[in-house]
């Protein structure tokens, strides 16, 4: 523990973690801070399983939702890198089925950038109640176990696309196409390539599209009074417009196409590692040059009408004007989160990397916990 790191600010990070346990907001939590790569904050605390009375442990395996895209995204930039898939290269070289239409009938091309950005025109089904995508059946990769991606890709295709590719922002299942890209053109499943271009390079074994150690994996739950509710078998949560479909046990049924936006299941210590890679400059996986890109932001001025002071780089937000956005951290920042309850953010400016995983849908995500995580740990440097 880095000693210049004081029991104060220890403490503060503290009380953000008991305030939202106590409140009964969340049921258990991991959290990790790194600071110059070193790790300067490290708690598991509170229920991993709260009926069976499990506590949380720093090795306890959280289903990871779309805390998934930033590590596909990094698999993805690393065939980039190799020649094999091209920025503006259009889907259709992998996916010559996959030809999604504007409203009006047309057939636009879809390009890599526009999958990596989430400028593809593509939906999810929580962005519109009873939409076009909830109607087509549309998975959202965190429901329908054993659904397989071809017929899931051949349903995104049949709903009309929300507009021309490159000209509009709307959160997707864009990376669930791009695994499709991934698995087309390697020949393998998307997991096996994230393991052999991320997780292998970096020494990392807990993080995937199954679990193997079930008793290391965290009960879902989801936002409830008095306390959050136990996710079943099937769980619809509304968020924004509307409903996110959850099956926890997705995850163990082997069939499940492995969802690029929100398949895996990891812990803090792998994701807050692949995070640090990036913030150090992308090796062993990348070049400098491409990790820039990354973190640059790529949709100009895109998300200022619903998100003002962010933009989008390839695999997260990037925070352009942290107080337009509200945030305590830097311009360049990063972040995004995942639906079954994580949030996380660097601060390249303060040389700073947070992770917090949770089991409580979607306080962890979006809740209080994840602005008041971000004062303490901003406050603290």
């Amino acid at each position: 523990m880095n000693l210049s790191f004081s029991e104060t600010r220890h403490a503060a990070i503290d009380e953000v973690i008991d305030t939202a346990l106590t409140s009964k907001r969340l049921v258990g939590t991991v959290v990790l801070v790194a600071k110059d790569g070193e790790i300067v904050y490290r708690r598991a605390a509170g229920l991993a399983d709260r009926e069976a009375g499990i506590p949380v442990k720093e090795d306890t395996i959280f289903r990871l939702a779309s805390i998934t895209k930033p590590i596909v995204t990094i698999a993805a930039m690393r065939l980039v890198e190799q020649g094999r898939i091209g920025l503006d290269d259009p889907v259709t070289t992998w996916l010559p089925d996959f030809r999604p239409r504007l409203e009006d009938g047309r057939e636009p091309v879809i390009l890599i950038r526009h999958l990596l950005t989430h400028t593809s025109g593509l939906s999810y089904c929580f962005a519109a109640e009873n939409g076009p995508y909830v109607r087509a059946g549309v998975s959202d990769g965190v429901d329908q176990p054993g659904l397989s991606l071809a017929e899931n890709l051949r349903r995104i295709a049949s709903a009309p696309l929300l507009f021309e590719p490159g000209t509009g922002w709307q959160y997707s299942v864009s990376m669930d196409v791009l695994g499709g890209v991934i698995e087309k053109e390697t020949g393998k499943r998307l997991g096996d390539v994230v393991q052999e271009l991320v997780m292998q390079p970096l020494g990392l074994s807990d993080t995937a599209f199954t679990v193997v150690d079930r008793d290391r994996l965290a009960a879902a739950y989801v936002d409830g009074t008095p306390e959050p509710k136990r996710m079943g078998e099937t769980e619809k949560v509304w968020a924004l417009d509307g409903f996110v479909t959850f099956a926890p046990d997705r995850i163990f049924n082997l069939d499940s196409f492995h969802s690029g936006g929100g398949g895996m299941a990891g812990t803090v210590a792998d994701v807050l590692t692949i995070l640090e890679t990036i913030r150090k400059g992308g090796a062993p996986l990348l070049s400098e040059k491409t990790v820039k890109e990354m973190t640059t932001n790529q949709v100009g001025a895109l998300l200022e009408p619903t998100r003002p002071g962010f933009g989008f780089g390839f695999g997260w937000a990037v925070i352009l004007d942290p107080q337009a956005a509200g945030l305590p951290v830097s311009p360049g920042s990063l972040q995004w989160g995942g639906v079954y309850g994580h949030h996380w953010f660097i601060d390249p400016v303060r040389n700073v990397t947070a992770v917090g995983l949770t089991n409580t849908t979607l306080e962890g995500m979006w809740g209080q916990f994840t602005l008041d995580l971000k004062k303490a740990v901003s406050a603290s440097f």
